[in-house]
């Protein structure tokens, strides 16, 4: 898998007329993505217009987890569960702090459903492009 970690955005500039919302998001986006390791995250196509967005977020239950979908943003947070008072830890290695993952979703998607399972929490995505809205074969008249 490549990663891409410098983006000349000077350049992109040049070529697209009317994008400066997307160019700062993109900026925006590639200068915070180093901070935003936890939780980690699968972003899946199941089909050509479903996508499956897989988190771990082991340790946390649903009344932890809060997901928005408001616009073209989908936010997911969670708060850390209480600690156990009574519990001394020789190692502890799954880490349970609060977070917070946002994802921009293209035009026409739609959250159909959200689940928990074995600590991962599945999201799945639709693309519902608007009849109107669908390219339309245009008859030549004579």
């Amino acid at each position: 898998m490549t990663r891409l970690t410098t983006l000349d955005i000077p350049t992109f500039h040049r070529s697209f007329v009317g994008f400066d919302r997307l160019f700062n998001d993109m900026e925006t986006r590639f200068a915070n993505s180093s901070s935003q390791g936890y939780p980690p995250y699968n972003v899946e196509q199941v089909a050509e217009d479903e996508y499956l967005i897989s988190l771990a977020v082991a340790g946390f239950g649903m009344e932890d987890i809060d997901i928005t979908h408001d616009g073209d943003q989908l936010r997911i947070e969670g708060n850390s569960p209480a600690e156990k008072e009574d519990v001394k830890y020789l190692h502890k290695g799954i880490a349970g702090r609060n977070f917070r993952r946002e994802f921009t979703l293209a035009d026409h998607m739609t959250v159909t459903d959200a689940s928990l399972k074995n600590g991962m929490l599945n999201i799945s995505l639709v693309r519902e492009v608007p009849e109107e809205m669908k390219p339309k074969k245009i008859a030549i008249s004579v």
